[in-house]
């Protein structure tokens, strides 16, 4: 199985984090309201997750990091080159790890599910693979 090429996972990554901006920015405003973000189901998850003592870190609601990363990972996907390439992945990774903590986070210490952080994980772990298969599949090759 060859590797898309690198103009297609660039473009995908480029739609991907900015639907991730677009849900981290729901959350964070939702939060700043001293509300939370409405569950779509119309259960109490989002409520649950966003009131817990898990949702902030050092005082700032994580899905402000969630742009943050977000942001940065659609700047390494509209530019070109091993820099962007590995820029992108390491960023990936370390948002897909804290993703994964975080799910768990949800599913054994706060025993409740947001749909919104669910949202982004799902997100977060596609640009993990997309931008896993554009540097496995282009370091080391022209722009």
């Amino acid at each position: 199985m060859s590797t898309p090429a690198e103009g297609t996972l660039r473009k995908v990554a480029t739609f991907v984090a900015t639907l991730g901006i677009g849900v981290a920015v729901y959350i964070t405003i939702a939060d700043s309201g001293g509300g939370a973000p409405v569950c779509l189901a119309g259960s109490k998850g989002c409520e649950t997750v966003t009131s817990s003592s898990y949702s902030h870190l050092l005082g700032v609601n994580i899905a402000v990091f969630g742009i943050v990363g977000y942001a940065l990972l659609l700047s390494a996907s509209l530019l070109r080159g091993d820099a962007a390439r590995m820029a992108g992945f390491g960023i990936a990774l370390v948002g897909f790890g804290y993703s994964v903590f975080l799910t768990y986070l949800e599913l054994f210490k706060i025993e409740a599910i947001c749909q919104w952080c669910l949202a982004s994980t799902v997100l977060m772990t596609l640009l993990f693979a997309l931008n896993a298969a554009r540097m496995v599949g282009y370091v080391g090759r022209p722009a």
